[in-house]
């Protein structure tokens, strides 16, 4: 089955790129895997993150942080499936859609970097205009599952998924 999703003038990337995600069925964390082992990109992560204002992770690039060094003793999140791997970086894993601690900001899967970024807005503006982009984008979630946590997927769901990553 072939998808299109045709692009024109003025197009919202997320409008495009939310629907391919999941349409793809690769909520997976094979890109940061793939980074965690380029130590020239980890070294330039924890270089940067010394001249940052925020420095944040959506999903799985929490794990990139945590490469760097980052999360060592600190709570974070990160896709639910990438939990183990987190907590080899010395974090904790915490469900929360996002975290902060001081200027690093952490969020748990795609839709949570939504969440993120409103929050980051406010910070970097104020609550008024952060409430306006969220007005702008009409982003008022009415999912049509209840079944977008750990917490409240049943265990069918769970294993869904997990076949959906590993190609079934």
């Amino acid at each position: 089955m072939d998808i299109v999703i045709p692009l024109f003038r003025l197009f919202e990337p997320l409008d495009a790129v939310g629907p391919y995600e999941l349409l793809a069925n690769v909520p997976g964390s094979a890109g940061a895997r793939l980074m965690l082992n380029n130590t020239e990109f980890i070294d330039w992560v924890r270089r940067i993150h010394e001249t940052t204002r925020f420095t944040t992770s959506v999903c799985t690039g929490a794990l990139i942080l945590g490469a760097a060094g980052l999360l060592k003793g600190q709570t974070a999140t990160t896709h639910w499936m990438a939990m183990d791997d987190l907590e080899t970086f010395g974090a904790t894993y915490t469900a929360e859609r996002v975290v902060r601690h001081d200027k690093i900001i952490t969020s748990a899967g795609i839709s949570a970097g939504i969440d993120l970024a409103l929050g980051l807005r406010a910070l970097l503006s104020d609550e008024l205009t952060a409430r306006a982009i969220q007005l702008l984008t009409e982003y008022d979630p009415q999912p049509p599952y209840d079944s977008g946590s750990l917490a409240t997927a049943t265990p069918e769901v769970v294993a869904r998924a997990r076949e959906l990553t590993s190609g079934g």
